[in-house]
């Protein structure tokens, strides 16, 4: 068993060049896109319903914090609108009482996210789009329940200024994926398969992990310091 699997490994390896690692796998499909979602302080009495309304329509709630931003915090992040006749307000609002910021993840999040929302006015949203958040629990312009990015780079930036170590970055798919995981996963699993062959132990599956923790490439180095 073991021998025609690695085999089968090696000679899928050599025929291909180790060009096409899909004899393994279907390339990878991974990224989900994400954006920066809040509850403001007017609506956050209904924060409850707001996350199963979230949660309803299919996005993935990655990251949640509540806090209480003071007036800094709230012009820093919204500091495009600086100069605005509206910005004073607007900071005066937002660090008025508790808001819960939140990471979502679904395919083309930030546009369904905003389609969910409605009009920023919430006047006009009950008008036009009676089922969006705005419409159900927002008030006026400025008072409209909730926040959405509007767009990809406004999400990084949104995302990072509420969750500083979040991972915002696309993950590698297609030809970069697969580059990744000829020249880095593949002789890593090779080469353990080849010494799973020589050892033939009882538990293969527990052997084969343990291997792979003892041989990670990557684990942490501790350095001891110098006497």
């Amino acid at each position: 068993w073991y021998q025609r699997r690695v085999r089968q490994a090696v000679v899928s390896t050599q025929s291909t060049g180790m060009d096409a690692p899909a004899t393994f796998m279907e390339q990878p499909a991974i990224f989900v896109e994400r954006t920066l979602a809040i509850i403001k302080p007017d609506a956050i009495e209904e924060s409850a319903k707001i996350l199963s309304f979230i949660e309803n329509h299919g996005f993935g709630i990655l990251q949640q914090r509540r806090l209480h931003m003071t007036p800094e915090q709230c012009s820093d992040f919204y500091a495009e609108h600086y100069g605005k006749m509206f910005f004073p307000s607007l900071v005066s609002f937002m660090s008025r009482g508790p808001i819960i910021a939140m990471v979502l993840a679904k395919e083309n999040s930030i546009l369904e996210w905003r389609d969910l929302l409605g009009p920023t006015s919430s006047h006009r949203a009950r008008e036009t789009h009676p089922e969006s958040l705005r419409a159900i629990y927002g008030t006026d312009d400025q008072r409209n329940a909730v926040h959405g990015s509007d767009s990809q780079k406004g999400a990084e930036r949104e995302i990072r200024f509420f969750f500083p170590d979040a991972i915002v970055e696309p993950i590698s798919t297609g030809e970069q994926a697969t580059d990744y995981l000829v020249k880095n996963v593949m002789p890593v699993l090779t080469n353990g398969f080849v010494e799973l062959c020589k050892v033939k132990p009882e538990d293969p599956l527990s052997w084969i992990a343990d291997w792979l923790m003892a041989n990670n490439p990557n684990k942490p180095r501790i350095d001891e310091p110098v006497a």
